[in-house]
């Protein structure tokens, strides 16, 4: 008797020319077959539907028993191990022997240099995520939906690249993915939260499943997977950081492993950049178009730098911030994005061009030197954090702080 077909949200392929059109900085980077066949395309649709299983099968479990009782449960196990609570629920110890037993592909040599290779380019790459990641993945209208109906649109556009950034320290900082390390407890609190905000979002009466599926589905969690590291090397490598095979893979590693942790399924995370590229390309293809949402989003972003916490000059670095921002942007979106974005027509890629030779000159040149690596590392790490201090000042982010989350 036939299998019934599954029935994909309309979503999927909404805009196939625009999105071509979106995705072709992508596609000139990749080498060899670009196009999906039809069964990848098929399971991309069919990833609009499915959560995170484990993580949901748990939040099943912690509702029936009372949140407000299971949360501090989940929250010792997350810090200090399962083995740190006598007899611990079953549901609960199951998701850990899970979460702590690491993949077999995992290699802890490779986190630590993928983790060393995101500090090579401090304050670049902080730059490359928020406008190239970021601000770019405001196309994409059905992932910006969720923002729309939990009420994150109102949050503003400062504190949302705030928390994202201090996630992404917490992440890739040296030793950061260490059972127990805040960039582990921090990935595992937001994967909580994704599933709580899944069910809240899925229940709303303004949520169109046929539409849009599952909210927070295995695709568009690959998507931000692969928008922090296929996006974050080449934009880096657009902007004069010159980085090597061996530090694209270790990048690529380090971050698959955060998304295996995040709970992104093993089919979609890549152990290679050419194929995580592909995959992009391939995602980037499903997404709906832009829409008001991403215009409101967008136009509320590229404002962002004038809402910072600079130690000084605040008016002239806060335009000066945007107005780079906007040249970085404008490399990778074309004049139909950017205007899909809500953004000034007449940008020029002006940033890249006048700061990315002599970048490229600085690295090359300090990497010929005994310690001159390790040099640009400890610069970069300690620019990231200056970054973090100057979005957030002395108002520092807790990740509780998200809609569906029980406060303490």
């Amino acid at each position: 008797m036939p299998q019934p077909t599954v029935r994909i949200p309309a979503r999927h392929g909404a805009d196939l020319a625009q999105a071509q059109r979106s995705a072709a900085p992508i596609r000139r980077f990749i080498k060899g077959q670009a196009e999906p066949d039809a069964g990848e395309w098929q399971a991309i649709g069919e990833s609009l539907l499915q959560g995170d299983e484990p993580m949901d099968r748990l939040l099943d479990w912690m509702l029936a028993s009372c949140l407000g009782q299971a949360k501090p449960l989940y929250d010792r196990a997350v810090d200090e191990g399962i083995d740190a609570l006598d007899d611990a629920p079953l549901p609960l110890r199951q998701f850990f022997a899970q979460v702590e037993a690491p993949p077999a592909w995992l290699d802890p040599q490779l986190l630590q240099q993928g983790a060393q290779a995101c500090g090579l380019s401090g304050l670049t790459g902080m730059r490359v995520l928020r406008d190239l990641g970021l601000l770019a993945g405001y196309q994409a209208s059905a992932i910006n939906r969720t923002l729309v109906l939990t009420g994150m649109l109102e949050k503003g556009a400062q504190r949302r690249v705030a928390e994202t950034t201090k996630w992404w320290i917490d992440c890739t900082r040296p030793g950061g993915m260490r059972h127990g390390a805040p960039g582990y407890r921090s990935t595992l609190q937001v994967r909580l939260i994704h599933a709580l905000v899944r069910r809240r979002v899925a229940g709303m009466a303004d949520w169109d499943p046929a539409y849009y599926g599952l909210p927070i589905n295995q695709g568009d969690m690959h998507a931000t997977y692969l928008a922090f590291s296929v996006i974050f090397l080449l934009g880096q490598r657009l902007l004069g950081v010159p980085l090597s095979r061996r530090d694209g893979a270790a990048i690529t590693h380090l971050w698959r492993y955060i998304a295996w942790l995040m709970g992104v399924d093993e089919r979609w995370l890549h152990a290679e950049e050419n194929q995580a590229r592909r995959a992009l390309y391939h995602n980037l293809l499903s997404q709906a178009p832009a829409d008001a949402s991403s215009r409101q989003l967008g136009a509320a972003l590229i404002d962002e730098p004038l809402q910072r916490h600079y130690a000084n000059l605040p008016w002239l670095r806060g335009r000066l911030n945007r107005a780079i921002h906007l040249s970085i942007a404008r490399t990778f979106i074309s004049r139909a994005g950017m205007q899909a974005l809500g953004l000034p027509g007449g940008i020029l890629p002006w940033y890249p061009l006048l700061s990315g030779p002599p970048r490229f000159a600085w690295h090359c040149l300090l990497r010929c030197l005994p310690g001159g690596r390790d040099m640009l590392i400890r610069r970069g790490l300690r620019q990231q954090e200056a970054y973090l201090q100057t979005l957030f000042g002395k108002d520092h982010p807790r990740l509780s702080d998200a809609p569906g989350v029980p406060q303490a």
